[in-house]
């Protein structure tokens, strides 16, 4: 086959980011007739239209949007294999910038983060808290920290743990009023409500469950939330690190457990864009060998 099919990949991921050939073959420094040829041989090995040509600009076929992420993919681990080949002997060094959600980047980053600057002296290193989703690229951040399902598939994601999210109420107050037996009994119960959402969803035998309590009291501070609930004002539902300290103390007790949704995964997100660097590598290794971020 003529066509270098990693260039051809290459091509196409960059006419799908900036919408079009021409600016695809500015950036790339070819004419726009090879990056048309490179498309046509790629689609043409395909057997499959990638993208649609309209006088305007370009869009991606359904089957180009799967292509791209599957593209985007083995590119970075092109990228990554020749990084690390060609970084064996490299110290992490220069400056890293991780971002996570507030709450948890206190607790459970900021220590990864100083254990990491103790290893690599060479690294400087800022760690911004944050509930809001920040845009990698815009933002210059080399690595974030997610929970949840990621809807971004222009990131690299590796899984390095997992969360439950849990409903709880002190031992007292379930003693006053009873302890919920199902998701049903909660609209019977003082409810605490926590984060954006009203509807609290459940699982029974792989059917979904949604109750919408109607709160006493709601923030959107997981700490606020809790504090009411652990003076006994009622029972609420948040993931299950911020509730950790008061289920150890036994302040907390976890209700309805056999009717959670499966575990939200724990993910460091990288661009693709960029070359898996040393230090970025370094930081995701050392979450995975000293972090254990399983609150299950």
């Amino acid at each position: 086959m003529a066509m270098d099919r990693l260039d051809a990949m290459h091509v196409f991921v960059t006419v799908a980011d900036l919408r079009g050939f021409a600016p695809a073959a500015r950036k790339l420094r070819l004419s726009p007739s090879a990056v048309t040829r490179m498309i046509a041989a790629l689609e043409e090995h395909l057997g499959a239209r990638l993208l649609q040509r309209t006088t305007r600009q370009v869009a991606l076929t359904d089957v180009g949007t799967r292509y791209l992420e599957r593209a985007r993919r083995i590119l970075a681990d092109v990228e990554e294999a020749d990084g690390s080949a060609r970084e064996e002997r490299n110290r992490p060094s220069g400056r890293l910038v991780v971002s996570a959600p507030l709450g948890f980047g206190r607790l459970h980053v900021a220590p990864v983060m100083t254990a990491y600057l103790k290893r690599y002296p060479e690294v400087t290193a800022e760690l911004r808290l944050s509930d809001n989703l920040v845009n990698l690229v815009e933002d210059a951040v080399d690595a974030a920290v997610r929970i949840g399902h990621l809807a971004d598939s222009s990131l690299v994601a590796r899984q390095v743990g997992e969360m439950r999210r849990i409903v709880v109420a002190t031992p007292g107050y379930l003693k006053r009023h009873g302890e919920p037996k199902t998701p049903e009994d909660l609209l019977a119960h003082q409810t605490i409500a926590f984060g954006p959402s009203t509807i609290w969803r459940f699982v029974q035998d792989g059917r979904d469950i949604e109750v919408t309590p109607n709160p006493r009291f709601a923030s959107n501070s997981a700490d606020a939330a809790l504090q009411y609930a652990e003076a006994g004002g009622g029972v609420t539902r948040v993931l299950a690190y911020q509730a950790a300290e008061g289920l150890k103390r036994g302040r907390l007790k976890i209700v309805l457990a056999k009717y959670e949704q499966p575990a939200l995964p724990i993910h460091i997100v990288y661009p693709t864009s960029r070359l898996l660097s040393a230090k970025v590598r370094a930081f995701i290794d050392l979450v995975v060998e000293t972090a254990e971020w399983r609150f299950g």
